[in-house]
């Protein structure tokens, strides 16, 4: 959650900063903050969107080369003006921006409220700033050291930036737990919560390690540990390109990374594929495949879109590698004493690789000796850099908050890690391989063809569009994607829905079934066929309104369902790439329709940074 961004140089850093906060208004939207060495250490911030606080800077003497900004989901405090970031100390000597939660805040904050702190805000942020401050006038240190002595008693997450009256060229960065990036430009700097708004000024970028300082002084870059080690900088080059977080003429970011999913699957097949000659390699996984294996036990890791991603995985390595798999939410996996033990595989899945519950939950799992596999969208990424080993999804930048492309390469890229796997236990024969090979290779042609029923799923949305109530449900591969669709819709046009198993209707769902309630079937020809056709009845004799996505030339369905959306023949354990795609388009249409702002949608964020 929260975006960061900071500027040292010699461009005008109010410019700088805003445009990097619009890129990065998908971490939180709540409000937005700039604060600026101007005449002295100035802090203007808002309520509401970036835009609410441009109009608010609009006449005002914003000249300066150094600054820090802030957009904000909000954790301590309701948003308003006065919770918003940055925030100063007591003596507004100093400002922070912050991302993540300090837990321990309440009894820093009676501590200094006893030694006569006064506190503008509910936050936790405001809390940390004054704590720096005291430990600086007390000890008589340098503000870098200050920052370092606070930290070792700080307990929680945080990715901060400060800068000071005092020391007009300095920025000081720290992390433990939330994403922080710095820029390294010709005699400039850039600081951010991801690199989306540094890749229009350099390609040159260090990503900073958890417990790891950044002191940027007099256009020098130094970085220290919290226990005041020295490190050497390691300066890495983006692939990424400026046009990959743009809209590109598309009404909105979902509706783009949606049509981009042909391009983003063949992204991920890229290098790794080729079924003519039958080669099938992800590097990444290379030196654990023997180990994946001879695995008793896979545990999967996700929250969100790619838990739904995980349990279709499940069913994949049990149906082709014979090998069981356990799918949980990564935010209750602490919590219960989880069974872990050495020689368990664990797939850590998340498209920032940044979400919180899941690092927690991979650092558990670590500690009790199992091996790591991160899948994750963004290099460079914690839980990537956590992992023992892994694969990147390549999908490329995600600007949407509701996640679409990266759960379709999710899908592929855990599709390869099984086959590869089955391949090397022996459970799946030479032939059945390279029909799953030519399989996916012909996957990114069969989602193309999808997307053209567009206008078709537009007219359905239109019909339903008011209603206050959705049912989505599948059988087998396809009712981890009824679980998708009906988080899509939830997501973005906040009308209720709910994803089943089609046979657990009859134990309790069904009740809620009338002539008002649309029923979205995932009923695609696969082996629980003849059963779904035999729900979509119960379904059509108690009144509901039947949406069937089904597959193309199915002539027994049509005659039951009220819409029918007919999408290509694919293999079953690959339809939920190819069937999710009408899914992710009627929740974007009816979201639309409903005037919902589709990319931001209220109170989500789309990198979950704190538990």
């Amino acid at each position: 959650m929260c975006g960061i961004v900071g500027y040292v140089g010699h461009r005008d850093a109010q410019q700088v900063i805003i445009k990097g906060l619009k890129r990065l208004e998908y971490r939180g939207y709540d409000s937005a903050g700039i604060a600026l060495l101007n005449k002295g250490l100035n802090v203007y911030k808002k309520k509401g969107k970036v835009s609410e606080l441009e109009e608010y800077l609009k006449g005002k003497e914003l000249a300066s080369t150094i600054g820090i900004g802030h957009t904000r989901w909000a954790t301590h405090g309701e948003p308003n003006d006065v919770n918003a970031h940055p925030h100063y100390s007591s003596s507004k000597k100093l400002a922070i921006i912050h991302n993540g939660i300090i837990e321990n805040y309440s009894s820093l904050k009676q501590e200094l409220v006893n030694k006569g702190h006064s506190f503008t805000s509910e936050t936790d942020t405001e809390v940390l700033i004054h704590f720096i401050e005291d430990i600086q006038e007390n000890n008589h240190c340098a503000l870098d050291e200050a920052v370092r002595l606070a930290l070792t008693k700080v307990v929680g997450a945080y990715a901060i930036v400060i800068m000071s009256l005092e020391d007009p060229n300095l920025l000081i960065a720290a992390r433990k737990g939330s994403p922080l990036v710095i820029g390294v430009g010709k005699n400039e700097y850039f600081i951010a919560s991801d690199a989306t708004p540094i890749i229009e000024y350099t390609n040159e970028v260090v990503y900073l390690n958890d417990f790891e300082i950044a002191v940027i002084n007099d256009g020098k870059l130094k970085i220290k540990t919290v226990e005041d080690a020295p490190m050497t900088p390691y300066i890495q080059k983006l692939e990424m390109e400026l046009e990959a977080i743009e809209k590109g003429g598309f009404d909105h970011f979902m509706l783009k990374e949606i049509c981009e999913q042909p391009r983003s699957i063949k992204d991920c097949l890229r290098g790794r594929l080729d079924s003519q000659s039958g080669r099938l390699v992800l590097g990444g996984i290379r030196e654990y495949v023997n180990k994946l294996a001879n695995a008793d036990r896979i545990i999967i890791l996700a929250c969100g879109t790619s838990w739904h991603a995980g349990l279709v995985a499940e069913y994949m390595f049990e149906e082709f590698c014979r090998i069981p798999v356990e799918v949980e939410y990564a935010s209750e996996f602490r919590y219960r004493n989880p069974i872990v033990r050495e020689g368990d595989m664990v797939f850590a899945i998340s498209q920032s690789g940044e979400t919180a519950d899941t690092l927690a939950a991979i650092e558990l799992a670590k500690s009790k000796g199992a091996t790591i596999f991160g899948v994750c969208n963004v290099v460079g990424s914690s839980i990537a850099r956590a992992s023992h080993a892994g694969s990147y999804t390549h999908a490329g930048p995600e600007i949407g908050v509701a996640s679409t492309k990266a759960f379709t390469a999710q899908l592929t890229v855990l599709s390869m890690i099984c086959l590869i796997v089955a391949q090397k236990k022996g459970t799946i024969t030479d032939q059945k391989f390279h029909e799953m090979l030519v399989e996916l290779e012909n996957i990114p042609a069969k989602v193309e063809k999808t997307l053209k029923l567009n206008d078709q799923i537009r007219e359905i949305a239109y019909t339903f569009k008011d209603a206050t109530n959705f049912l989505y449900l599948g059988r087998g591969f396809n009712f981890p994607v009824a679980l998708e669709g009906a988080l899509k819709l939830k997501e973005i046009s906040y009308i209720h829905a709910e994803g089943y198993p089609a046979a657990e209707m009859k134990h309790g769902p069904i009740a809620l079934i009338d002539e008002e309630m649309p029923v979205v079937f995932i009923a695609t020809r696969d082996s629980s066929y003849e059963k779904i056709v035999s729900n979509i009845q119960e379904v059509k004799a108690r009144k509901g309104r039947v949406i069937a996505v089904v597959t193309e030339g199915d002539k027994l369905i049509p005659d039951m369902a009220e819409f029918t959306i007919e999408v290509p023949a694919v293999q079953e354990t690959l339809m939920p790439i190819v069937s999710v795609i009408p899914l992710q388009l009627l929740s974007y249409h009816i979201a639309v329709m409903r005037g919902c702002n589709v990319d931001q949608p209220r109170n989500l964020a789309k990198s979950v940074t704190v538990e």
